[in-house]
């Protein structure tokens, strides 16, 4: 749904809005946390303090994921602008500051346009704006919208391929399940023949897997704490913050690191009038952050309606991207 009456549109060609009402957000953070294992959603990181600090840990020594992949972008810039062609838009999905598409839009011949898709309302316009000033020519459209959910991507004119760019290995904090529904219907939007350039991290040693997601700097830290700090501001809660500490687990049999937010002693948290009890030592489960292998990776985007065509590997063989096309 377009929303552009509370906007300066300035360098953006158009605005558009799906809306998540507040009752969406209280109810999956009651259900969430009334499970046995109590359960937050990573997405409710990403308020525009959340998208600041996350931005903050890209730059980490520890992070390796952005330097790498960033790396890589700027190594192959060539070969995606070749196997994507001329006229292509780009669908960021999760677009954040929307820094790493500038590296395929300077390679690409004349792309028709960039379509960012984020969570964040402030962060995303903020950002939209920035990259529609740099690049004068492109057709800039942002959408504020949940992006694991199905939407409806505008017309770009002079479009002729459509392709997304998921960067950042978010895929890896889907659930198998999540995964697949996520690439699926991806693969529904952008439509027959068109592409996915997507970042996906490897298995690789144990080390430092745990120093990337528990900074010296405590960062991580901050960021998986503001989820609380996002709900107390939404929805009223009383959550102490200095109550709660972060904790980053790796599970081998699951391939997975784990956030979680730890009660430090026994407390209870009042949300919209329901009572949450916490014993010292309980844990919130915020984040999953899978790493995969690259036939492991291939499997699922099979199963989800996408053909494996071409991928790259860092030379470390820490981390992975993969060009993908609708079946």
């Amino acid at each position: 749904m377009s929303d552009t009456a509370e906007l300066e549109l300035g360098p953006l060609h158009d605005y558009y809005e799906f809306e998540h009402a507040d009752e969406d957000f209280r109810a999956a953070i009651v259900d969430g946390l009334s499970q046995p294992q109590k359960r937050l959603s990573s997405k409710y990181f990403y308020d525009e303090r959340g998208s600041k600090l996350f931005d903050q840990i890209t730059e980490l020594p520890e992070y390796y994921p952005t330097r790498t992949e960033t790396a890589m972008l700027r190594a192959h810039a060539g070969e995606f602008a070749e196997l994507i062609g001329p006229h292509a838009s780009l669908v960021e999905f999760g677009s954040g500051s929307s820094t790493k598409v500038r590296i395929l839009l300077d390679a690409l011949e004349t792309p028709a346009g960039y379509v960012p898709i984020d969570i964040s309302r402030e962060h995303l316009i903020e950002s939209a704006k920035d990259l529609a000033d740099a690049y004068p020519d492109l057709m800039v459209v942002p959408i504020a919208a949940d992006y694991t959910q199905p939407l409806e991507l505008p017309d770009i004119a002079g479009e002729v391929v459509r392709i997304g760019f998921f960067p950042g290995s978010t895929i890896g904090n889907f659930t198998y399940g999540e995964a697949v529904e996520f690439l699926r219907n991806a693969a529904t939007e952008l439509g027959t023949d068109n592409g996915l350039l997507i970042g996906v991290d490897l298995k690789k040693d144990i080390d430092i897997l745990r120093a990337a997601y528990n900074d010296a700097a405590g960062v991580t830290a901050e960021f998986n704490l503001n989820i609380l700090r996002h709900i107390n501001r939404e929805l009223g809660a009383d959550f102490d913050l200095d109550g709660f500490t972060h904790d980053a687990r790796w599970h081998d049999d699951k391939g997975r690191i784990e956030m979680h937010l730890v009660s430090k002693c026994d407390q209870s948290v009042d949300i919209d009038g329901h009572k949450f009890d916490f014993v010292a030592g309980e844990s919130i489960h915020t984040e999953d952050s899978h790493k995969y292998t690259i036939d492991g990776f291939h499997a699922l985007a099979a199963e989800a309606g996408w053909r494996a065509f071409r991928h790259w590997i860092d030379a470390d063989e820490l981390f992975s991207i993969h060009y993908l096309r609708v079946a």
